[in-house]
């Protein structure tokens, strides 16, 4: 199996972009198959925190999105 220094890192330090990537080789390691059942079993168990992970950092950039145009609507209605 290739090294893969990026599975080392906890999944709460990586940025949306990391974790997309990584959860991208994740699944295509799992759909090639050929490892054991422990080993499928951890990387699935990494997907899933990576999932969650990309889940979190889209809800954050959602809400800063919603915080900025509400922020931007209530400064039309004041100058109306």
């Amino acid at each position: 199996m290739t090294e893969q220094p990026a599975q080392q890192r906890p999944v709460t330090d990586l940025g949306y972009e990391q974790a997309r990537d990584e959860l991208a080789e994740v699944v295509r390691t799992l759909e090639s198959g050929g490892l054991s059942l422990d080993e499928s079993v951890a990387l699935w168990e990494r997907g899933e925190a990576l999932a969650r992970r990309c889940e979190e950092q889209l809800a954050g950039a959602r809400e800063r999105v919603q915080e900025v145009l509400d922020t931007a609507e209530q400064g039309r209605g004041a100058a109306t």
